[in-house]
């Protein structure tokens, strides 16, 4: 009990939320378990002792909870922390750790490590599953998915450990710690002296050599056919608006190529869409800001005088094992800050104002073209079943001037949709760890609680999500997002991957391929209603807008979660 405590010293298990709090962490998610009771009694201990914690959510699934801290740090920009269950809620884990480090998502992760000891120590192994929970190498399930990891060796070393690793998760490129905690060590008493100090070191952000901006700046300045592709965002809401200005300034159009987030508004007039092919193969200067993969290799032929730029946290993206695009130019430094330094350098350089009007002028014909293709074909789809480009046009229009986020898992695409904020869009990552929109939504409500947040997933995702307990959740900390669940009883992702591999195969030619059947479909409804959400079953098209306009009235007035169980026309009907 803390009273038979020095007041000098805290339970280790309690001392972890107190650091955390001082690191600026607003939410542990959390899934407990047997390695959890010195956590849990120092949690207590701490809170009688009037110790400013943050708070924590109880999660039971540990994907779920990884995903929430990645949608709150999406939205918030603030890092938060997930702690797991030893190896086995750490295995649980560790998509969602994959998914972070793909999507450069800073993150405290830790798990608690099995009692090392059999006997004769506080905190040793008390039932079966101490023994059977035990690795030799526990870390080894998210190493490979983490900037630094460690363990636990004795309490008082808590401060400068989670000091360190909040600095390197911090630090460019951004990234997932992690943290193995033995119970034996968390048992013990540490000192409470410096538990609420903020960081004694930095994090280290890098920023663009001032060379390789000069001569980047110098050759989007002099390109004929420039091009930009861009995946992950501009950064920041001051970067989205001056990339918005730059591009039509200089007249340079951009391709949201498979992007996960979105760097300018849709409608912007140099704003060419997600197929850049037909512009990037008569490309003489290539922009590529944070993108993974700005272009598929097997599609597109370059110029043998193309020169391209990679800019981003880490241009090369160095740890990924196989990775060739082109980068003549390499800008390293956070997205935001890059895109405001290229601009003011891009300012100071001499222009050809009859070439960029020109260019400007065909870019945005190109533009409008693609723009009502868009539209056109995304209202043709107005049937029931109706097809997914319709759900996307229905639901950008619904949230047009209201401040929202679209979290998308192979539901709504996103050139339908028509956003125009720096926050509209998140898209999963591209290690494509399934089951995250719908938990990283959750994450999201959470950081901004007057935010619009939905999450459109197909009916494979949404299974994935362990619907049961993000619905459980939702309603446990009254977070009003709204799921469409966009459903063709299929993997339509796995048959267009099929598809795109033999597009003469025999698959390109069936109605019905081997596993991809999702039939028959859970009345996904009943799923949400356990947990008292609003739900609606939409079949017809026509009906669509006046169910998402309900939707949004629920979630607005009511605060409730929702659950719309959409159906969409099988991905190969012939």
């Amino acid at each position: 009990m803390a009273k038979d405590h020095d007041m000098e010293s805290v339970t280790a298990g309690g001392a972890i939320f107190t650091k955390l709090k001082a690191l600026g962490v607003d939410y542990v998610f959390a899934n407990s378990g047997t390695d959890f009771p010195p956590v849990i009694e120092g949690l207590i201990e701490a809170t009688h002792r009037g110790m400013d914690l943050p708070t924590a959510v109880t999660v039971p699934h540990e994907m779920a909870a990884v995903s929430m801290a990645h949608g709150h740090y999406q939205i918030s920009g603030r890092i938060q922390s997930v702690m797991l269950h030893t190896n086995v809620g750490l295995s649980n884990g560790a998509t969602g750790a994959i998914n972070a480090w793909c999507d450069q998502i800073p993150m405290m992760l830790m798990s608690g490590r099995t009692p090392v000891t059999e006997r004769d120590r506080f905190g040793a192994r008390t039932v079966p599953i101490g023994w059977g929970q035990e690795m030799f190498d526990q870390t080894a399930l998210v190493r490979e998915t983490t900037k630094w990891d460690y363990e636990l060796r004795f309490p008082e070393q808590i401060s400068e450990l989670f000091d360190r690793g909040w600095a390197i998760a911090n630090s460019t490129p951004k990234g997932p710690i992690y943290l193995s905690l033995p119970r034996e060590v968390l048992c013990e008493q540490t000192p409470s002296a410096r538990l609420n100090a903020p960081s004694c070191m930095a994090p280290v952000v890098a920023a663009p050599d001032p060379a390789s901006l000069e001569r980047a700046a110098a050759l989007l300045a002099g390109a004929k056919s420039p091009l930009i592709i861009s995946q992950r965002g501009a950064g920041s809401a001051e970067a989205f608006r001056v990339l918005a200005n730059l591009v039509q300034d200089w007249g340079l159009p951009l391709s949201h190529y498979w992007a996960n987030q979105i760097s300018i508004p849709l409608s912007h007039p140099m704003q060419i869409g997600a197929a850049p092919e037909a512009l990037l193969a008569e490309a003489d200067v290539v922009l590529v800001i944070n993108s993974l993969a700005p272009w598929w290799p097997d599609k597109v032929t370059l110029r043998e005088d193309v020169t391209v730029i990679q800019m981003g946290p880490d241009p090369l993206f160095a740890r990924t094992p196989v990775r060739n695009f082109r980068a003549d130019v390499t800008l390293v430094g956070e997205t935001g800050p890059s895109i405001l330094a290229l601009a003011r350098a891009m300012a100071d350089q001499r222009r050809d104002e009859s070439t960029i009007a020109a260019r400007r002028e065909r870019i945005s014909a190109l533009a409008a073209r693609n723009r009502e293709g868009v539209i056109e074909a995304a209202e043709s789809g107005n049937r029931g079943p109706m097809t997914k480009d319709w759900v996307s046009l229905c639901l950008g229009r619904a949230i047009k001037g209201r401040k929202a986020s679209v979290f998308h898992e192979l539901g709504c695409p996103l050139m339908p949709l028509d956003l125009d904020q720096h926050l509209g869009y998140f898209q999963e990552p591209h290690s494509g760890g399934l089951g995250w929109a719908f938990p990283a939504a959750l994450g999201a409500q959470l950081a901004d609680r007057e935010r619009l947040v939905f999450a459109t997933m197909g009916d494979g995702s949404y299974m994935f999500a362990n619907p049961t307990v993000c619905h459980q959740v939702a309603e446990a900390m009254e977070l009003p997002v709204i799921v469409l669940v966009l459903n063709n009883e299929e993997w339509g992702a796995v048959r267009h991957s099929v598809e795109g591999l033999y597009s003469e195969g025999y698959a390109a030619k069936s109605n019905e391929v081997p596993m991809t059947s999702l039939k028959p479909s859970p009345d996904f409804a009943r799923t949400a209603e356990a947990s008292r959400a609003y739900t609606e079953t939409v079949v017809q098209g026509s009906d669509l807008p006046a169910a998402l306009e309900r939707a949004i009235r629920v979630a607005t007035e009511e605060r409730r979660q929702v659950l719309l169980n959409i159906a969409i026309e099988p991905a190969g009907a012939l």
